[in-house]
């Protein structure tokens, strides 16, 4: 018996299919590619976030609103310029099995 989610999901292929709009499935390789991907842009994102969370305390430290803001402002486009980078090597993945 399926659950509900695979039936809907079912329904979606199928809408999908009746537009001509076709998923390609990913091999085992290919999820394997993207899990270990997955897994190290994380491990990036971690290894950012402990490096923010010390530039933070010393900005703290030095009670200069400036500086705080300016780690923010730094730490929101590393976490943005790493999660990029994930998408782009999970599509590029995904894209080398059409």
């Amino acid at each position: 018996m399926k659950s509900s989610y695979e039936l809907a999901m079912e329904k979606l292929r199928q809408q999908d299919a009746e537009r001509g709009e076709t998923q390609p499935l990913l091999t085992k390789e290919q999820k394997e590619e993207m899990a270990a991907a997955r897994n190290l842009y994380q491990a990036r994102l971690a290894e950012r976030e402990i490096l923010h969370q010390a530039e933070m305390r010393k900005a703290r430290a030095s009670k200069d609103p400036e500086a705080v803001r300016s780690v923010e402002e730094s730490y929101r486009r590393d976490r943005a310029r790493i999660e990029d980078d994930m998408e782009s090597k999970l599509r590029s993945i995904r894209l080398r099995g059409v």
